[in-house]
C-alpha cells in the first residue's frame, strides 16, 4: 500500500537518476523499519500477556525464548519477503507516466 500511494515520489528519483537497486533498498528498508517496529511491539506485549495465561498451562512454560525467536524470525522473514513484491514493482515505475498520475 505505501508502495502504491508513494508512485509519483518513484518516478521522481528515477527521472533524477536512482538505479533499481537504489529503489530496492528504499523500499525494502522501509518494511524491515516497520517490521522491526512490530516485532519489538509483539514481543514485548507477548511476554506481558503470557503471564496472564501461564494459569492456563499445564506442564509447559510460559515463557519459551526458543517459541518466541521461533515465532519472531518466522514472522519477520514472512513480512520482508512480502516487502520484495512491491519494491520489484516500484523498480518498473516509468517517471513519465507516474509523474503525470494524480
Amino acid at each position: 500500500y505505501s508502495v502504491s500511494q508513494r508512485t509519483q515520489e518513484m518516478g521522481i528519483r528515477r527521472a533524477l537518476g536512482a538505479q533499481n537497486p537504489d529503489i530496492l533498498k528504499l523500499v525494502i528498508r522501509q518494511g524491515a523499519l516497520l517490521t522491526g517496529i512490530g516485532a519489538a511491539i509483539g514481543l514485548a506485549l507477548a511476554a506481558a500477556v503470557t503471564r496472564g495465561l501461564a494459569t492456563f498451562l499445564y506442564g509447559v512454560s510460559a515463557f519459551d525464548p526458543l517459541i518466541f525467536v521461533g515465532v519472531t524470525v518466522t514472522l519477520a522473514s514472512a513480512a520482508l519477503a512480502a516487502s520484495v513484491i512491491p519494491a520489484r514493482r516500484a523498480t518498473t515505475v516509468d517517471p513519465i507516466v507516474a509523474l503525470r498520475a494524480e
